[in-house]
């Protein structure tokens, strides 16, 4: 992936992306913090392998769902958020790898499908104390995902 340059990119595309996006920019209607690119690089990082600073510096997998708890199913927001990753993932120089590509593909389609949408009813129906999920070149690391608290 380019070590942590390479996903700090990728995060900036995929938030430029999202910003322009007509559907999904509408997650970030209420604002947003100046840090969000560096705090999600590192979320994705920590997520695929990489160093735990999003876990040291900045909260749990319970905080992160929480954010995007609590607002309905809106699986079009969903697959668009997809669709800006894929493109990102161009915009960043991490497409030309098809194999690295399917796997990127893969995580971020299956945490915004799973981890991200699994509830839409309450904030307060979020569990405390999840851990976050891992993903290798082979998928969900086992022990990881939100089945295995």
């Amino acid at each position: 992936m380019g070590g942590d340059e390479g996903v700090v990119r990728l995060a900036a595309a995929w938030h430029e992306r999202v910003l322009a996006d007509e559907v999904v920019s509408h997650a970030f209607s209420h604002g947003f913090r100046r840090d969000h690119t560096e705090r999600l690089a590192a979320y994705w990082a920590e997520a695929l392998g990489g160093p735990t600073t999003y876990t040291e510096r900045y909260g749990d997998e319970t905080a992160v769902v929480r954010m995007h708890s609590g607002n309905g199913p809106h699986d079009e927001m969903d697959q668009r958020a997809i669709a800006c990753f894929d493109l990102a993932l161009a915009d960043a120089g991490l497409a030309d790898d098809p194999r690295l590509a399917q796997v990127l593909h893969d995580y971020f389609a299956w945490t915004t499908t799973t981890t991200m949408a699994r509830y839409h009813h309450a904030v307060d129906d979020v569990p405390a104390g999840l851990s976050l999920p891992h993903w290798s070149w082979d998928g969900l690391v086992a022990g990881t995902g939100p089945d295995d608290a």
